[in-house]
């Protein structure tokens, strides 16, 4: 599985959507994902790639990792993967 039909999975199941269901132009809110839901999306992603994302709840607008859209999030995770293993 790539990572990101990994990362689709992830915020799908936050979202309590299918998988299919989610577009790679899809924004959080578009998906129905609030603050709270955004967190537990970031804990699972950092658990399931074994990556600390830098994402502040409280501020993020100032955070280094763009949650703009899906293909954002997908692109800041393959970013933190390689990063991570360099």
């Amino acid at each position: 599985m790539s990572v990101q039909d990994r990362v689709i999975r992830i915020i799908a199941e936050q979202a309590m959507i299918e998988p299919s269901d989610v577009s790679m132009t899809d924004t959080m809110q578009d998906l129905g994902i609030d603050s709270m839901g955004l967190v537990e999306c970031i804990f699972a992603l950092e658990e399931e790639f074994d990556i600390d994302v830098p994402f502040n709840a409280n501020e993020p607008g100032k955070s280094d990792f763009d949650i703009s859209s899906v293909a954002s999030v997908v692109a800041g995770v393959e970013g933190l993967i390689a990063r991570q293993k360099g």
